[in-house]
């Protein structure tokens, strides 16, 4: 009876060491450190619940700004993310690598257009992805990075202050360096309103150089016509000489 009793007992010590053994082997192998500081302006939602500014974002959150706000992830030593106002971003990231699937947030009650937009700053060495439904960019790992993707109802945008990123649309690459931008998607598609991004827009028509040289060719009639004004008046405007009477 007692050594049935002793059997059962170093049975379980056994088993609760084994346990622990493999429960220590998955923790560690589970990656550690890798989570953002988080800082918003206005209404932010983390995974659906109202986030406040210095806390923890860990990867995969989906990060939602509302109108009028944004939120900004800093991750150390891999750069930072900002999630600009009506956008929802899925942010994922690892040591070496930061992915975030950018879509749009809360629809606009305005009838304006609505645009989701993020800007990556990444480190050299980080591996940097944005998709969105129109397109895909892609940081240059080798170099530091920093650009800005936008999304509408018809195209995606990207914008890259410096380092390079390619813009890949299906099995299309477009190369977009430092100081230059890109655009995939379809701006004529129908039931999309178009969205006016910055510096985007026509300029005024009195700036254009047609209407420049028409001002120039009026103002030089205009001169012409008083100048031979001027001489007709001296030409014709002499006193009148009585002749003497006979």
């Amino acid at each position: 009876m007692l050594g049935n009793k002793l059997v059962r007992r170093s049975v379980t010590s056994v088993t609760l060491v084994a346990v622990w053994c493999v429960y220590s082997m998955v923790a560690f192998a589970m990656p550690q450190g890798v989570t953002g500081d988080l800082t918003v302006t206005g209404q932010v939602t983390v995974n659906g619940q109202p986030a406040v500014s210095n806390s923890t974002v860990t990867s995969g959150a989906v990060i939602t700004t509302a109108r009028a706000s944004s939120a900004v992830v800093s991750l150390g030593k891999l750069g930072r993310v900002e999630i600009q106002e009506g956008s929802s971003v899925t942010l994922r990231f690892s040591d070496n690598s930061i992915t975030a699937s950018l879509e749009q947030g809360p629809a606009s009650d305005t009838g304006g257009c609505d645009m989701a937009k993020v800007r990556i700053a990444s480190s050299v060495g980080v591996a940097t992805t944005v998709t969105t439904k129109h397109g895909t960019v892609i940081s240059d790992a080798s170099q530091a990075d920093n650009f800005a993707v936008s999304t509408e109802c018809s195209q995606a945008h990207v914008d890259t202050t410096s380092g390079v990123v390619t813009l890949r649309e299906g099995s299309s690459d477009k190369r977009v360096a430092a100081g230059s931008s890109a655009a995939a998607g379809n701006p004529n598609q129908t039931g999309c309103k178009p969205c006016l991004r910055p510096n985007s827009g026509p300029q005024p028509a009195i700036g254009n150089w047609p209407w420049l040289l028409l001002l120039a060719a009026g103002a030089a009639g205009v001169g012409i016509w008083l100048s031979t004004r001027d001489n007709d008046n001296d030409i014709g405007g002499a006193s009148t000489i009585a002749s003497p009477s006979r």
